[in-house]
């Protein structure tokens, strides 16, 4: 987890491109402004710092919903928004999400959220923050899940009441995030 977010400098962008490979060099200078070249690539710096690999971190590949993987490396997840950047390794599959709190319009809420999660929203002491605490557990979840955004999000967390889920949420009110990781249950 990274969230000292006034680290971005073109300086260290620049020191951030050496880490990588020319792939990912190409990925993270796709992005129009320094801001996502330089947490996308900061991710890669917190993946080199979290499996003690010396640099260059190899080129992702990617399964058919476009989840990235490294072959013979554990498994992870990486996500960034404006406030943090957040990279997940597991020895099975995991998802990350992180989302800065802001307000969702409304068509969004009924567009993504079932009629149970539209009520929890509203009925929240912070209806913002509620939604992006189950925002951020759909996106974990579909990133362990390995499809990425591409399911009826309304669906997305529908669960057997009796079955815990693997799923942490924390609120980062002091720089206004919302962290959430999906891991793989054990199989028995």
């Amino acid at each position: 987890m990274f969230d000292d977010m006034t680290c971005c400098t073109e300086k260290d962008v620049q020191r951030l491109l050496t880490l990588v490979g020319k792939k990912r060099q190409q990925q993270a200078l796709r992005f129009k402004h320094l801001f996502g070249q330089w947490t996308s690539l900061k991710a890669c710096e917190l993946l080199l710092q979290l499996w003690q690999l010396t640099p260059p971190l190899p080129d992702f590949e990617e399964n058919d919903y476009g989840k990235p993987f490294l072959p013979h490396f554990p498994f992870f997840s990486i996500s960034h928004c404006r406030a943090a950047v957040a990279v997940a390794t597991d020895s099975r599959p995991i998802g990350i999400d992180v989302e800065t709190i802001r307000h969702p319009s409304q068509s969004l809420v009924e567009k993504v959220m079932n009629e149970s999660e539209q009520v929890e929203i509203a009925n929240a002491d912070n209806p913002d923050v509620a939604f992006i605490q189950l925002w951020t557990k759909k996106e974990a979840w579909l990133k362990l899940q390995g499809t990425g955004i591409r399911n009826d999000l309304q669906q997305t967390l529908v669960f057997d009441r009796n079955t815990p889920q693997p799923l942490f949420t924390t609120y980062v009110k002091d720089n206004a995030y919302v962290l959430t990781i999906a891991q793989a249950q054990e199989i028995q």
